[in-house]
């Protein structure tokens, strides 16, 4: 039964040498890995354009957005941490800074309006108080009660990392299955013919 089986898989394999199968095996594995190296070059090429959006205060999520999309889709384009590093391959420093200046700015603009208030809210109270008088306690226990602080802005936000598809529906990828299948039916070839000449054929 089994020979039966082998001899029908020889009549369809045997009119193509195994080399052509070896052949195609080199040509499709060479442009998987062009298409691969594509892959990573455009990966780069959005990689860059997240760091000029956040440098000059751009799109930054659209191109953020942009790269995530790519990267989830496509094979070679992982940004992961490597090699034990702690940080982030997508680290968004200008924003960061950015909002840190503005949330600055925000608490100074607050805290300058509640030293003039207290100033105005003291005046009243103690009229007739000059330096070293009631209207000084009166102004420090204003300021501390109506003040605000820094808030603190959560780094890791913005530090992303992403992760590539192990197999995509692209050219890399048709070509790195189309490569498998020719390795299979290149050892296939090469074993049924020396398995069928085993068997007296």
């Amino acid at each position: 039964m089994y020979k039966r089986y082998f001899h029908h898989l020889w009549t369809i394999l045997r009119p193509v040498k195994t080399w052509y199968f070896a052949a195609a095996v080199v040509v499709s594995a060479g442009v998987c890995v062009v298409a691969l190296r594509s892959n990573y070059q455009h990966m780069v090429r959005l990689r860059e354009a997240v760091f000029a959006a956040d440098q000059h205060n751009g799109d930054v999520e659209g191109s953020l957005q942009a790269l995530r999309a790519y990267v989830n889709g496509h094979m070679n384009t992982s940004l992961t941490k490597e090699n034990g590093s702690v940080y982030p391959p997508i680290q968004l420093t200008y924003t960061y800074q950015r909002l840190q200046r503005a949330e600055q700015d925000r608490v100074n603009a607050v805290n300058s309006q509640v030293y003039t208030d207290a100033q105005h809210t003291c005046e009243q109270q103690y009229p007739g108080s000059f330096s070293g008088g009631p209207r000084v306690p009166c102004i420090e226990s204003y300021v501390k009660s109506h003040g605000t602080a820094v808030r603190p802005i959560p780094q890791d936000v913005y530090k992303f990392s992403f992760a590539s598809a192990r197999w995509s529906p692209d050219l890399a990828g048709w070509m790195l299955a189309l490569s498998i299948f020719l390795l299979v039916l290149t050892i296939a070839r090469f074993l049924l013919g020396r398995l069928l000449k085993k068997l007296g054929s």
